[in-house]
């Protein structure tokens, strides 16, 4: 059974054939596919943004699909940046946008922070199935780290000890991150069906 991935990101669709073909999918991204398709993410929540990226790509090809949509939510700016997390402010470097974060905290003791991720997979019969993760934690006083990406170098997760996540292992976002828990929730799934 063929399941597109609603994205062009090499890690992601990586990822996600690893994750998927032991359940006998066979994994392609959607520019394998021939389709080249930016959806424009209008929802007001990442269930929504995740179900319209996967509805679209669903819609062409009625095979499976699976899109996600995540983001950090920082309590003290009243969450943002949220669904605007990979186009913060309209900066253009991952950096940028860490310091936007910084600069937004200066002053405030409340650093409470969570990363958020949906995973929506569309089934054959055209049925979408939603899958939330949720990872709590701090923004950091400062960048720290070189792995991961994104907000990586500025959280300190719930179970990071102190450290941010990008100072971690890869497999230690792997293992706890939010997408890891959505990750989960939607395998547990699959081998109910």
């Amino acid at each position: 059974m063929k399941l597109i991935i609603a994205s062009n990101n090499k890690g992601k669709i990586r990822e996600y054939k690893d994750i998927f073909e032991p359940f006998g999918f066979s994994v392609t991204s959607q520019g394998e596919e021939s389709i080249n398709l930016e959806v424009e993410e209008t929802g007001t929540t990442f269930e929504q943004n995740a179900l319209l990226k996967a509805q679209a790509i669903y819609d062409l090809s009625h095979c499976c699909v699976i899109s996600d949509d995540s983001g950090l939510e920082v309590e003290a700016l009243g969450g943002e940046p949220g669904l605007y997390s990979a186009r913060y402010k309209g900066l253009e470097t991952e950096h940028e946008r860490r310091i936007a974060v910084l600069k937004g905290l200066e002053g405030k003791e409340n650093r409470n922070a969570r990363f958020v991720t949906c995973i929506c997979f569309i089934d054959e019969a055209g049925m979408p199935h939603l899958f939330t993760g949720i990872w709590n934690g701090v923004i950091a006083e400062k960048e720290e780290g070189t792995n991961g990406f994104g907000y990586d170098p500025i959280f300190i997760s719930e179970d990071g000890n102190g450290k941010t996540t990008a100072s971690m292992p890869l497999s230690f976002k792997e293992t706890y991150s939010h997408r890891a828990k959505a990750v989960r929730e939607l395998i547990s799934y699959l081998q109910s069906r």
